[in-house]
């Protein structure tokens, strides 16, 4: 989905389970043209092939849209952002700047507690067929924090996890690089962003992902869900950085 005109061209990629409007959050206000990628089993975007859910078949993909749009920009969250610091480890002059929002993990696959919080939400997923999705929605709920505004943000998260129990399995497993001493040669600047107390977001691997970049910031908000909580800031910060 293409919005605006004109340079530059940014690219954004969403998280796993992100919903049509969660995806177009990171995109608003920035100048240019702003290309928001829908991946398989999200949105009206097909079911994901078996096999598909790692990280190098996603960033993959993540490049070729790049490519075809002429994107010299790029920002992705959690899953998105694992994606395009694959795609800049193996192609370390392909963006100009990248903003980098809630890295998961770097060099090594998620800790128990994340990879713990992913496994109960894909038992929710099978567990849907017979229970109406409850338990998702109690899980989806509980991560959300009190007193924030999210309408039926609960419904739809759900409503998209249901497509996705096997990503929801295999990527705890994986890491984005093996290595993260690609990284250090990537010509590119990079903003990274993270929030304090997310479970599934640690702020040591905001850290781990800064320190990899040569030329990289770090901004850490206090939430453990900036993108529910703190939209404006993170706005500000992306608008600022990209423009």
């Amino acid at each position: 989905m293409a919005r605006g005109s004109g340079d530059p061209v940014t690219l954004v990629v969403h998280g796993l389970g992100a919903t049509p409007g969660e995806a177009r959050i990171p995109a608003s206000g920035l100048r240019g043209t702003r290309v928001v990628v829908t991946l398989p089993g999200h949105g009206d975007a097909p079911d994901a092939p078996t096999g598909y859910w790692n990280y190098g078949c996603i960033a993959a993909d993540v490049l070729a849209v790049a490519d075809e749009v002429g994107a010299t920009r790029g920002v992705g969250v959690s899953l998105g952002s694992g994606a395009l610091t694959r795609v800049a480890a193996e192609h370390p002059t392909r963006f100009e700047r990248l903003a980098l929002l809630l890295p998961a993990t770097v060099d090594r696959p998620r800790d128990a507690d994340a990879a713990g919080t992913l496994q109960r939400l894909a038992d929710a997923v099978d567990a849907a067929g017979s229970d109406g999705g409850e338990r998702l929605r109690h899980l989806i709920a509980a991560e959300v924090p009190d007193g924030a505004e999210v309408g039926d943000y609960v419904q739809r998260r759900a409503e998209a996890l249901l497509r996705l129990g096997e990503a929801l399995r295999e990527l705890p497993e994986q890491s984005v690089v093996a290595n993260t001493t690609p990284l250090a040669s990537v010509a590119t600047d990079v903003l990274v962003v993270a929030g304090t107390d997310d479970p599934l977001h640690p702020t040591e691997i905001a850290k781990a992902t800064t320190a990899a970049f040569g030329r990289a910031r770090l901004e850490v908000l206090p939430s453990s869900a900036p993108l529910l909580t703190h939209r404006r800031e993170i706005r500000t910060l992306l608008t600022g950085f990209l423009g």
